[in-house]
């Protein structure tokens, strides 16, 4: 086996971020690069032109692009250095700080655990997951929010960097890291300004165009997880219940595995024949995105090992 065989490097990236996401979780958030381009964007709306459309497109393409090409040309020079693998331990970090299941967890657990003893509290908490009015929220509603967080955050944020790394790989290892970059800049804007209105629109379509994809490939790592390889197949019913053409997917399919009622009161209901959530069936849900995690881990670093043998 060659070890500068690409299939090697591939190995090393995603195993360097799957490591990094298991033992760390998240880089401060004073350095993260995430968090850092969060605080740059919340400046930009104040930059309208006068015209919000114009500039939100403008800024929903640049945004992305800059970051993909900020990694692409970062892991370049890398390649150039002597040192073993370098381009590939680069092209990993990126990976790593474009990715993340661990705060979500931890995140999605704090709500569960709270939800029966501190609902104020739990109510808050859920502030960090979404991105709706929580202040009527009953522990049932507050639950099913954060399995609805948990669900479709497993996907945008999480997944869909990741599969894009794997199949950008087979371009070359900057290529990978831009590709990761790129999602999670346009997700990042999604995130902050992709709400219904003229200045967000444009980053609410790039965002699902891109998560097209990568929603419906997590509805197997998302069954798989919760011990139900069916579950899409039943999730197939909900997949247009929300607005969002890719959130029902994941949503739907952990609505289908755990037998519990997703409701965002006033948008739409999933599986509304059966209960919401319990304190239980939160934490198997969390569960559910753990081992999905691993497994998606697992078949991007079988991908490399192939490719490397």
């Amino acid at each position: 086996m060659n070890l500068f065989d690409p299939g090697a490097a591939l190995v090393v990236s995603v195993g360097l971020a799957g490591g990094l996401e298991a033992a760390v979780g998240e880089p401060p958030a004073a350095v993260h690069p995430v968090a850092v381009l969060g605080r740059l964007l919340g400046r930009l709306e104040q930059h309208r032109f006068g015209v919000p459309k114009l500039a939100g497109t403008v800024y929903a393409l640049a945004v992305p692009a800059g970051c993909a090409l900020a990694a692409y040309a970062a892991v370049s020079l890398a390649a150039r250095l002597p040192v073993p693998f370098a381009d590939a331990i680069l092209a990993g970090l990126v990976l790593w700080v474009a990715s993340s299941v661990r705060l979500l967890i931890e995140s999605g657990r704090r709500v569960v655990e709270l939800s029966n003893t501190d609902l104020g509290d739990a109510r808050e908490a859920l502030l960090a997951l979404v991105g709706r009015d929580a202040s009527g929220l009953s522990p049932g509603l507050v639950r099913s929010a954060a399995v609805e967080s948990l669900a479709e955050n497993f996907s945008d944020g999480f997944l869909a960097p990741l599969l894009t790394f794997v199949a950008l790989s087979f371009v070359s290892v900057p290529a990978a890291a831009a590709g990761a970059a790129l999602l999670k800049g346009a997700n990042t804007m999604d995130s902050m300004f992709g709400y219904p209105g003229r200045f967000g629109w444009a980053s609410a379509r790039l965002d699902d165009i891109l998560m097209f994809v990568p929603a419906r490939l997590s509805a197997p790592f998302l069954a798989f997880g919760a011990g139900d390889p069916e579950a899409p197949v039943r999730a197939r019913r909900y997949a247009r219940e929300p607005a969002s053409p890719n959130a029902g997917w994941p949503m739907g399919t952990l609505a289908a595995a755990l037998n519990v009622r997703l409701e965002k009161p006033g948008a739409y209901t999933l599986n509304g024949v059966a209960d919401y959530p319990t304190v239980s069936d939160s934490h198997d849900a969390i569960g559910a995105i753990r081992r999905g995690a691993v497994l998606a881990y697992g078949v991007a670093v079988a991908v490399g090992v192939l490719r490397w043998l």
